[in-house]
């Protein structure tokens, strides 16, 4: 089931009514309305003004909802967590916490190739040029990626992504890298509710590894997911769209990754379901019950 996310610009109350989500607005001229809780996926909270009850954060969580909490950027800065998401969460965490690293490496690797495989499939899709090279660079990943394909691959992707070789992925440089920013929070925190929801802990990563991270494993997994943000971002600068500020039409542009046709093993599905097949596919990896995860095809 494709579950709704919630987008919460302006000053309201947030309340339950009859087991439902009541929203109240502060402003005059707008009516009350309840929303289906078991419907939504993700709840967004923009507003600093924004007043929500205990009683529908703990629903919330208990639904595995997502809550994100912008900051007075408006970007997405933090996000609910579920401490206790799994039956078996202990059972598949002693996995997780006993992978070897040679395991690790060789998962790493999977996610790596497949993340530089869509990404020529987004260059061949919009007709750049670069595609044929990082499909050889995909077929060149190593163990761990112990040579760096992944860094090589990225010089290539952007440089053709938008047209513009001197265009730098940098989360504080110049457009669109602020659509970026918006897009991969949100598929981060999409990523992350998946690994809890599967029992796994996010801040164990298998290749970024950070003391100040706690949602490492969840930079590991959308690695592979990261060109369906690309995707929506260049088709809205190719098509001249205004893109400053980052205005609530744009931020629903971005929230359509959720939603949008994934392809897993010939299977096809909202992004929002790969990402758990992927997660599953990961933890059943970690007991040795798969050799490989279940990753998502942009074409």
């Amino acid at each position: 089931m494709i579950k709704r996310t919630l987008v919460f610009t302006k000053a309201c109350y947030l309340g339950m009514k009859h087991g439902q989500i009541r929203y109240c607005p502060k402003e005059d001229g707008e009516e009350e309305r309840i929303v289906p809780l078991e419907d939504v996926g993700f709840v967004v909270l923009e507003s600093p003004a924004i007043t929500i009850s205990t009683r529908l954060l703990n629903q919330l969580n208990q639904n595995k909802t997502a809550v994100l909490l912008c900051d007075e950027t408006h970007m997405p800065a933090a996000m609910l967590q579920n401490l206790d998401g799994h039956s078996t969460h202990a059972e598949t965490l002693g996995h997780q916490l006993n992978a070897s690293l040679p395991l690790k490496k060789r998962l790493w690797q999977q996610l790596v190739k497949a993340k530089i495989s869509n990404q020529a499939d987004l260059l061949e899709t919009l007709g750049r040029q670069g595609s044929k090279k990082l499909r050889h660079l995909a077929n060149q990943v190593k163990s761990g990626d112990s040579d760096n394909r992944e860094g090589v691959a990225a010089r290539v992707y952007w440089s053709e992504l938008f047209l513009n070789p001197d265009f730098t992925r940098d989360r504080e440089g110049e457009p669109p890298n602020h659509l970026l920013n918006y897009g991969y929070a949100i598929l981060r925190a999409a990523t992350a509710r998946a690994l809890m929801s599967s029992g796994l802990l996010c801040a164990l990563g298998l290749h970024h590894q950070n003391r100040y991270n706690a949602f490492a494993l969840t930079d590991d997994v959308m690695e592979p997911y990261r060109p369906f943000v690309d995707q929506i971002v260049v088709e809205t600068v190719s098509h001249g769209v205004e893109t400053e500020p980052l205005d609530p039409s744009l931020k629903q542009s971005l929230l359509g990754v959720l939603t949008m046709d994934t392809r897993i093993r010939g299977v096809r599905s909202p992004l929002m379901v790969a990402l758990s097949t992927t997660t599953a596919s990961l933890a059943r990896c970690f007991m040795k019950k798969e050799q490989t995860v279940q990753l998502p095809s942009l074409l």
